[in-house]
């Protein structure tokens, strides 16, 4: 049994483990608890000047409050405003860069996914320690040491530092839009696709894979699973636990030092979702939603392939494949082309691995949670499958099915599931 509830078992100390890795996380301390705010000032006491950064949606909710509680270490802040969607690229590291005062030395954000990320990659520019007063329970990037930015118009994950302090105020997250507090129990039942995958990848291309962290996250994606009921309902403890598993997502991250334990081939279809969504402006659903229903997709994938006794190949040829690169990702193709160049992973035949091992990887996704037993953990929180249809269409779906894997360089089911059917005829209960 993993403990999942004293976050700094897994903090600022190295642990040994049986896998041959020795991991480890330099977040100071995490504080999730009703009133967590208050203890702001006393984790920042070894700091003079603080800058806050927030957007017009988050800085209301205790904005002003920190500004009183820092006093004279105040240093400034900045909220983001825009008409649209605060997006974490190149115009909004440039705008917090051009306000920070010369004397800041930590930067607080108050936010969640994008301002956390924007937080993440200045401070790692400036070498500035940062931390985050969480204000929703929407996504598991907390406590991770990637930031996943918009860059050139692609979605990059720069390796940098996880924050040192993560605040989250349960007065504060169980007030978050319900479509926030649904998307960070998305992004946790997304797991199992996760680890499903890093479980794949050990086998298929022999990638270290550590059976403690793959414990650990499964542990606290069931725990979050069971309280889908009281989650819905706002509930302080189950909001809590939500976070803390959020969070502690976040930490196995940083404990591995890759995002495999919380990110897949459910992940790289949300990733596709935001990047075509940007590049054709085109709507595309906020990040831990996306997950929960590209979870659903991967799952009947794995369905699929599982119903083929022995593999039969049938990918498209790489002529098909530009082609549909063009005309998906449009004026980024050619980045994708140059990423899977360097990756080399079209140059890979592992034909003969898979009919060699094919019953272990039958096996394997079979290990993963159905696409029915899916649908009906997205169903307990109140997601309707019908948004994920009516905001993209089936053909988009099959198209993030096939290419989203190309956004990324790591091997997923989506490798597998492309060599064998992407040179087929699409079948009607592919989406």
């Amino acid at each position: 049994m993993h403990n999942t509830a004293d976050l700094s078992l897994y903090c600022s100390r190295e642990i040994v483990c049986s896998c041959g890795h020795t991991h480890e996380c330099p977040i100071s301390d995490v504080v999730i608890e009703k009133g967590a705010v208050e203890k702001v000032p006393a984790l920042l006491s070894g700091y003079a000047r603080v800058f806050l950064t927030a957007d017009q949606n988050t800085w209301p909710l205790c904005g002003e409050r920190l500004r009183a509680l820092l006093g004279g270490k105040y240093a400034g802040h900045l909220v983001f405003q825009r008409e649209g969607v605060l997006v974490p690229d190149e115009r909004a590291t440039a705008e917090l860069k051009a306000v920070l005062p010369a004397d800041t030395d930590f930067i607080l954000g108050i936010g969640s996914g994008v301002i956390n990320d924007i937080c993440k990659y200045v401070s790692f520019e400036k070498d500035l320690p940062y931390g985050i007063c969480a204000t929703a329970p929407s996504m598991d990037g907390y406590a991770s040491s990637g930031a996943a930015m918009i860059t050139g118009g692609m979605k990059v994950t720069y390796t940098t530092r996880p924050p040192k302090y993560i605040i989250g105020d349960v007065d504060i997250v169980k007030n978050a839009p319900i479509g926030m507090i649904r998307s960070g129990y998305g992004d946790i039942i997304g797991k199992y696709s996760a680890v499903n995958d890093w479980k794949l990848s050990h086998l298929v291309n022999g990638e270290h894979f550590c059976p403690w962290l793959a414990s650990l996250v499964i542990s606290f994606t069931d725990e979050v699973r069971d309280a889908a009921s009281a989650i819905a309902a706002r509930g302080d403890e189950a909001i809590a636990s939500l976070l803390r598993a959020l969070v502690l997502s976040g930490i196995t991250l940083s404990l591995n030092g890759t995002t495999r334990p919380g990110s897949g081939s459910e992940h790289h279809l949300s990733h596709f979702f935001e990047i075509t969504g940007l590049v054709h402006h085109q709507p595309y659903l906020i990040h831990g939603t996306d997950v929960a229903y590209s979870t659903i997709v991967t799952a009947r994938m794995r369905e699929k392939i599982r119903a083929l006794e022995s593999p039969v190949f049938c990918a498209e040829d790489e002529t098909a494949r530009k082609a549909a690169w063009a005309r998906v990702f449009g004026p980024l193709a050619g980045e994708v082309a140059s990423l899977q160049e360097k990756a080399g992973s079209y140059q890979k035949d592992r034909s003969a691995v898979y009919r060699g091992k094919w019953q272990e990887i039958r096996a394997i996704l079979s290990e993963c949670p159905s696409a029915g037993e899916c649908r009906d953990m997205m169903l307990a929180v109140g997601f309707d499958p019908e948004e994920f249809i009516s905001t993209y269409g089936e053909a988009k779906i099959r198209d993030a099915m096939l290419y989203g894997k190309d956004l990324k360089d790591r091997y997923t089911v989506l490798w597998l599931y492309y060599s064998l059917f992407s040179g087929r005829k699409t079948e009607e209960n592919d989406v």
